[in-house]
């Protein structure tokens, strides 16, 4: 059958798994939009929260992605590297539980570990930390 179309059958191969992961590459990026779009409505049906809290640890995560460049009028490529952090602090209230809520760069810094105050919140959204003087 793919004799009329691919005169070399590991061509079709080739052409069958890179359409395959193509598709597989699609779904997961429809996929992460979704669960986005679900965690926003769910985040803004949740009442929002002030508790009493500390701050029990912090974190970074850091990803990079290296994208290539155009070649220039010599021909010479590389690749330009991108960075993203994002902020997580780990908070507990009075009762014991824990929560791990994403922070902008502006409040990650000016946290620290073993902070004590009100923590405003809503679902999995952070609203602020007013630490107690």
């Amino acid at each position: 059958m793919f004799d009329s179309f691919y005169p070399d059958r590991s061509f079709a191969s080739v052409s069958i798994i890179g359409s395959v992961i193509f598709a597989a590459v699609i779904c997961l990026f429809v996929l992460a939009i979704v669960k986005a779009i679900k965690e926003k409505r769910r985040n803004d049906a949740s009442p929002r929260l002030t508790v009493d809290a500390f701050v029990v640890s912090k974190r970074e995560d850091v990803s990079s992605m290296n994208q290539p460049l155009a070649g220039d009028a010599t021909g010479a490529r590389g690749f330009h590297t991108m960075t993203t952090t994002c902020y997580f602090v780990t908070f507990e209230v009075r009762s014991g539980d824990r929560m791990e809520l994403e922070v902008e760069g502006d409040d990650y810094g000016m946290l620290a570990e073993g902070d004590a105050g009100r923590l405003t919140f809503q679902g999995t959204r952070y609203l602020g930390f007013e630490r107690e003087v």
